[in-house]
């Protein structure tokens, strides 16, 4: 039997050549192909992967979040995460979110197969210098108000309009883009944002 993927992708042309590569390996098979995080689950409980390739950056629910709750609805799936970036905070934390599998896009064609195959075995499929990376980096230093606060920032929200959608004072606002600037050794808020995405601290 060949061994069924559930593929999520977001960008439609990437989407069909990575499933056009996969249906060149005789063994493999993609029984869904979703571009929402939000889809995912639901497709995933329709079809029953073996294995579910996930972008990190889909719209509605994100890959990592995805790949927490399919890891709980449907714990026989593998999940191996599909990347730009391999960014060590965001290998921790699909580490956290019980994902087997971590790939960046810039990996040779023939990974994709060799790592899907790997985590339908059962074992993981990480690079080992990104793993040595992700060891070496920090843990996040920001509170889960401070990361609520700079992801605001990230998307371009002024300080009135952040404090509006937390219900917090501008001064209060102001005051954790402080601190989270000076938390991460940052040389202003848009330097704050770079090293939070760096790190894996925030999802586009």
């Amino acid at each position: 039997m060949p061994t069924r993927i559930l593929l999520a992708e977001d960008v439609q042309m990437v989407r069909g050549a990575l499933a056009a590569l996969l249906h060149l390996e005789e063994d493999l098979l993609v029984v869904a192909s979703v571009s929402r995080g939000d889809d995912i689950v639901p497709a995933a409980l329709e079809t029953r992967p073996d294995v579910a390739v996930l972008d990190i950056n889909l719209p509605g629910t994100d890959g990592l979040t995805a790949a927490e709750e399919l890891h709980h609805e449907l714990p026989n799936c593998g999940t191996l995460i599909l990347t730009s970036f391999g960014w060590p905070g965001l290998l921790r934390r699909a580490l956290a979110a019980q994902v087997q599998g971590f790939l960046t896009k810039e990996a040779p064609p023939g990974q994709l197969a060799t790592s899907v195959r790997a985590v339908a075995a059962g074992r993981p499929a990480i690079a080992p210098e990104l793993l040595l990376d992700a060891w070496k980096h920090q843990e996040n230093p920001l509170s889960a108000r401070e990361a609520e606060v700079l992801q605001h920032a990230a998307r371009g929200t002024d300080v009135g309009e952040i404090a509006t959608s937390l219900c917090l004072s501008r001064g209060t606002v102001q005051n954790y883009l402080t601190s989270i600037v000076s938390k991460l050794g940052a040389r202003n808020r848009i330097d704050a944002v770079r090293i939070a995405y760096e790190e894996g601290w925030l999802v586009a």
